[in-house]
């Protein structure tokens, strides 16, 4: 056989019914990603004889005397093709997993193909952009903006890491080998709950490559959380690496050891278990009852009611709730429920560690390496300077990557054999296993007078945290905010997380909210409708105001204020547009149309301690080299510290070299989520930055004999009163006199502000099918000063997008045996370009953020009134009112050929 590859020509041969893929990236060509091996994602797109194909389900032999094209062999950093520069300068990317695939198809469409965009990128997905960017990349639609010096804030610059995402020369975690590697697979538990009585290794040892099989009897015997906090007494210790009983279909129960993938598996399944099956409960409320079977003991004090599977409760009031729903003369009561979703992110989870020098280093794809360092430590003993753990590009987060999963494992296996280990996810294992969004059923009571003031709020909120406890704690406080968001004397709240024998659950986009919100936002709704008040007018008379207390559960103080009223301007901006434009127009006869709106209100940090430190250093080679902790998948942060730097020195982002991520090179960053890379690791920059500026102020006045004051530093040079030195001349100067131009800054999660959102929708339900179209988006977001537009432009279209398939397409079902049935794209539906609007993307400018000069993060925000403003437009289109998410069209026909008599479902 005769292969070549980007014009080079090559003798290895592929394994029998190797694919494509895999064979590729065997021969080093890392730009060819695995998102499904399906066929489903797109993210391994490569070119046969010049024709795009799935490279995961295109077998290798059928290369055989073809030429193959991958994304390095399209262009090159320094020589683009004009499809990765367009995309380059849209941006068209975000986390960039998928822009290869996305480019290799792009840059083969006719004229044709550009006009019917639905149709032309069915076969691509990504998860971060909302497809919006991708369409204007796709189009040759610029975004990008030049940064003056000193100027890089508020403009639209580039990512850092811009040419090489485009050229698949970014790498991500799995994208290296290392010589001796070895694989690792898991064995899964096919029962919900069960003890294991026996495993017997010797027939999976016996299968040739297979060095270990590890059980929870080669594993440390400690218990912990995967959940990633920086207190990690938040969450509950109630896990091993590997146990001696399952507690969810698809629980890991041994783990091989083999030269290769293909040997690993095949160990897996040689691996003989002998199970004691238990009583399973899947439902929460089941699992409160008294008798349900019991998933953990009372070995962990944090867990609130092992006798009846209470993770923990909480139950908090203010005023008098019973008092304000007897003065109320209109009562609303509705239970709303959300279902599982997951992440979707294109990059599954994965690991590689290795020895090196005596130390264990761990290359991963996390959103938090100084947490996972400190997890892995105290699992496996290890000090500090005996571990190393730090990331490259990491594919999509979401919450997702806020867990320990995969870390552990190739840690017990390269200590014990000294060997490099890598264990990568397939997506099955992702649908599975890894930690999706807890599903919430929320019983909502709302009182008030005739004219529409709110007199009591009520709510109950049962959270299903799963098999552990992961986020299970953390999230059900979140989910105040969705009450915090309107005044009311009187308010009641009482949460449960509750543990059943289902798939645990954890942090996902929107965190404890985006269910709280759905619910509070559609009740908010059908109140409206019972007083006989527009909606948009009911929120208006009872959000909170400037001055107001912000109060969910306690009077008690508390670190978060706002100052501008930016969710009034929210409300008023998406209403102005709603009244505008119509958007499109109704595919025609037999659609129903009808609008929505809904809000939510997000704490610009997370109410735990979230901490980050920047170092910042002016190099001899005149480069400041920003070292961060603070992961990029796609949340735009890199790009963020970088302008934040770039202003404060007076300089271009061009002249900032970014460290990342790597506890080895950066100091501890509590990680990517909650929006806390912008808000508090950009202060951490902000401040190192500004030191940094300062202290070569400081000598350049000492030097010059110029009052500091009429010192001033400009881009490459310091300007004292007539004079102007080089930053070359004060380099030598200071190195001669031992005085390095660097320093350290920390920052913390406190104090806190607010940030706001206001959602509205126009759709079109077709009243025989039941589907749903929408005409026009729009999201008003209070993004204090803005950092970057495009980025925060971007960010909302995505979480608007993560909304839709929360709302519309996404549904993580269970069969009655605890059993996931659709593990797969093809089946769970992620967004296509086709499902998909353009977003008009609304900003508030305000200045009540203590964040890195006046800034907010918004890519957590972004998502949680999506969902609401969906149910709220389809009962305005069809008077029926849908309770329960996701809203298909198979349910929506059902119940629009029902009799209107039936409740609300």
């Amino acid at each position: 056989m005769t292969y070549t590859v980007n014009g080079k020509r090559f003798a290895e041969e592929p394994d029998p019914g190797q694919c494509l893929r895999t064979f590729l990236r065997s021969l080093g060509h890392h730009g060819v990603k695995k998102g499904c091996d399906a066929g489903d994602c797109g993210a391994c797109t490569v070119w046969l004889d010049g024709d795009p194909v799935h490279s995961c389900i295109t077998p290798a032999f059928r290369a055989d005397g073809h030429e193959v094209t991958t994304i390095e062999g399209l262009g090159s950093p320094g020589n683009l093709h004009p499809v990765q520069r367009q995309f380059r300068d849209a941006p068209g990317f975000q986390c960039g997993f998928c822009t290869a695939g996305m480019i290799m198809t792009s840059a083969t469409f006719t004229e044709a193909q550009k006009a019917d965009l639905p149709r032309a990128l069915k076969g691509n997905l990504c998860r971060c952009t909302g497809y919006r960017a991708i369409e204007d990349a796709v189009q040759g639609v610029t975004g990008l903006e030049t940064a003056a010096p000193g100027k890089a804030v508020g403009t639209s610059v580039g990512a850092p890491a811009g040419n090489e995402v485009v050229t698949g020369r970014a790498e991500f975690t799995m994208d290296t080998h290392l010589d001796g590697m070895l694989h690792l697979k898991v064995v899964h538990s096919p029962h919900a709950h069960a003890r294991i009585v026996s495993i017997d290794k010797s027939a999976a040892l016996a299968v040739p490559g297979v060095h270990r099989v590890y059980t929870w009897e080669d594993v440390p015997n400690r218990r912990f959380t995967t959940a990633i906090h920086t207190d990690h007494l938040v969450d509950p210790d109630d896990t091993r690496i590997l146990d001696d009983t399952v507690r969810f279909v698809g629980q890991r129960v041994a783990a091989v050891l083999a030269d290769t993938v293909a040997a690993a598996e095949e160990g897996c399944r040689k691996v003989v278990v002998e199970y004691a099956p238990l009583p399973a409960v899947f439902d929460p409320e089941e699992a409160m009852a008294g008798g349900a079977p019991q998933l953990h003991g009372s070995h962990d004090p944090f867990v609130r009611d092992p006798a009846r599977n209470i993770l923990l409760e909480l139950h908090g009031h203010v005023g008098d709730v019973d008092a304000g729903f007897a003065a109320a003369d209109v009562i609303h009561e509705g239970t709303y429920f959300s279902p599982r979703v997951q992440h979707a992110h294109l990059e599954t989870h994965g690991s590689i560690a290795w020895m090196a020098g005596g130390r264990l280093n761990v290359r991963t794809s996390s959103q938090s390496p100084s947490i996972a360092k400190a997890k892995l430590g105290y699992l496996f003993a290890l000090r500090p300077d005996q571990l190393r753990v730090f990331c490259a590009r990491v594919g999509g987060g979401f919450g997702g990557k806020q867990e320990v999963i995969s870390e552990d494992l190739v840690a017990l296996a390269t200590l014990d054999t000294g060997r490099p280990v890598c264990f990568e996810f397939t997506r099955e294992e992702e649908f599975t296993t890894a930690s999706p969004r807890h599903p919430m059923s929320l019983t909502v009571k709302l009182g008030a007078k005739a004219d529409g003031t709110l007199t009591a709020i009520q709510v109950r909120n049962v959270s299903n945290t799963g098999a552990y406890g992961n986020h299970g704690g953390e999230t059900l406080y979140a989910g105040g905010a969705a009450v915090m968001i309107y005044r009311c004397p009187n308010k009641k709240y009482d949460a449960y997380s509750v543990y059943t024998n289902t798939v645990p659950s954890g942090a996902l986009r929107g965190y404890g909210m985006t269910q709280p919100a759905y619910a509070v936002e559609s009740a908010m709704d059908e109140l409206a409708r019972a007083v006989h008040i527009d909606p948009l007018a009911l929120r208006r008379r009872n959000i909170v105001r400037p001055g107001d207390p912000l109060i969910a559960m306690s009077e008690g103080p508390d670190d978060v204020s706002f100052s501008e009223d930016g969710l009034a301007k929210c409300l008023d901006l998406v209403g102005e547009a709603l009244a505008r434009t119509a958007g499109e127009p109704a595919p025609g006869p037999g659609w129903l149309v009808g609008t929505g709106v809904a809000s939510s209100l997000h704490e610009t940090a997370p109410p735990t301690e979230h901490v980050s430190e920047a170092w910042v250093t002016l190099g001899d080679d005149l480069v400041y080299e920003l070292a961060v902790g603070t992961v990029e998948f796609g949340e735009g942060t890199s790009t963020a510290h970088v302008q934040i730097a770039a202003n404060q020195l007076g300089t271009t982002p061009s002249r900032i070299r970014l460290v990342q991520s790597d506890t080895d090179r950066t100091g501890f960053d509590t990680g990517a989520f909650a929006s806390a890379g912008l808000f508090v690791a950009g202060n951490a920059v902000l401040r190192a930055a500004s030191a940094v500026r300062d202290r070569i102020l400081e000598f350049a006045a000492a030097h010059t004999g110029v009052h500091l004051v009429l010192c001033s530093l400009h881009d490459d040079g310091v300007v004292c009163g007539e004079r102007r030195l080089s930053l070359a001349e004060l380099v030598a100067l200071a190195r001669a006199r031992g005085i390095r131009f660097t320093a350290a800054r920390k920052a913390y999660g406190s104090p806190r502000s607010v940030t706001s959102n206001t959602q509205g929708f126009r759709i079109a339900v077709h009243r025989v099918t039941g589907e749903i179209r929408i005409l026009h988006s729009v999201q008003a977001t209070d993004a204090a000063v803005v950092i970057n537009p495009a980025q925060v432009r971007g960010q909302v279209e995505g979480g608007v997008a993560q909304g839709i398939g929360f709302a519309l397409t996404e549904n993580h079902h269970v069969d009655a045996h605890g059993v996931m049935v659709n593990p797969n794209f093809r089946n769970y539906r992620i967004p296509t370009y086709a499902d998909v609007p353009r977003t008009e993307v609304l900003l508030v400018e305000s200045s009540d953020s203590v964040g890195p000069l006046r800034s907010k993060g918004m890519a957590e925000c972004c998502i949680n009134p999506v969902a609401p403003a969906l149910a709220n437009a389809l009962h305005d289109a069809t008077g029926v009112r849908f309770r329960a998410l996701p809203l298909t069209p198979e349910r929506i026909y059902r119940r629009l050929n029902e009799s209107r008599s039936v409740p609300a479902a």
